[in-house]
C-alpha cells in the first residue's frame, strides 16, 4: 500500500450506530484515463450487527449489507488546463460500470440501473446518486434475496465515490423468521436512510 495513500473520513458515529466493521482497505488503479491512471483508497464496511444476529438465529452466515468510500487520486496530477468539472462525467460513469461489475463478482444476477437523484454531502457539495436493482439466490435458505444499491461520486476537496447496497426487505422476511433482534426486522426504508446517511458523512 502506497505511503500516500489518502483514505476517505467516515465519522466513527456514524458507523458505530448501524453496527459497521471496517473489514478491508485497499488502494488499487479503478481506470485509466487518457493523461493519468486513477488510484481509488477505498474502505469496505460490513453490517456486523445483523450477520451475528442472522447467523445466531438461522446459521447462515453472510453479509446482508456493505458500503465502501474511495478516494480518487491522480498519476501524475491533472493538468492545470483539465479541471474537475472536465472529468467529472467519465469519473462518474466509470464508478457506476465499476459498482454493477462489483454486484456480479459478488455473484449477483438481473442486476440493473436504475433512477438517479441528487443530494447534498456534508462538506456541502453535491452529489449524484445512481440507484440499483440485482438479486442472488441463497440456496441455504431455499429463497432469493433481492437488493437495492445506491453508488454516488463527487467532486469538492478531490473525488469521492461512496456505495452500499441492502435487502429490498427485512432479513427475517427473507429467512422466512420470527426474530426478536430489531436488526433482523429493519425495512428496507430504514436500510436506506441509513446507507444515504453514510454517503453524506464521507469525507
Amino acid at each position: 500500500m502506497p505511503d500516500d495513500a489518502a483514505f476517505p473520513t467516515v465519522p466513527d458515529d456514524a458507523l458505530a450506530d448501524g453496527g459497521w466493521e471496517l473489514i478491508d482497505e485497499s488502494v488499487e488503479t479503478v481506470f485509466q484515463l487518457s493523461a493519468a491512471k486513477v488510484e481509488g483508497a477505498t474502505e469496505l464496511y460490513d453490517d456486523a450487527r445483523t450477520r451475528d444476529a442472522a447467523e445466531t438465529a438461522t446459521g447462515i452466515d453472510r453479509q446482508w449489507r456493505f458500503f465502501f468510500a474511495t478516494r480518487l487520486t491522480f498519476r501524475p496530477p491533472l493538468s492545470p488546463g483539465i479541471g474537475p468539472a472536465m472529468i467529472l462525467p467519465t469519473v462518474r460513469s466509470e464508478a457506476q460500470s465499476a459498482f454493477a461489475d462489483e454486484l456480479r463478482d459478488r455473484g449477483f444476477e438481473a442486476v440493473q440501473r436504475g433512477r438517479t437523484e441528487r443530494v447534498r454531502v456534508g462538506t456541502g457539495d453535491r452529489a449524484r446518486i445512481r440507484h440499483y436493482t440485482a438479486s442472488i439466490p441463497l440456496t441455504e435458505a431455499d429463497t432469493t434475496l433481492s437488493i437495492d444499491g445506491w453508488v454516488a461520486v463527487w467532486n469538492g476537496d478531490g473525488f469521492r465515490i461512496a456505495a452500499g447496497a441492502y435487502p429490498d426487505r427485512s432479513v427475517a422476511d427473507v429467512l422466512d423468521i420470527d426474530s426478536p433482534e430489531a436488526v433482523l426486522t429493519r425495512s428496507r426504508q430504514a436500510y436506506r436512510d441509513e446507507l444515504l446517511a453514510l454517503i453524506r458523512a464521507v469525507e
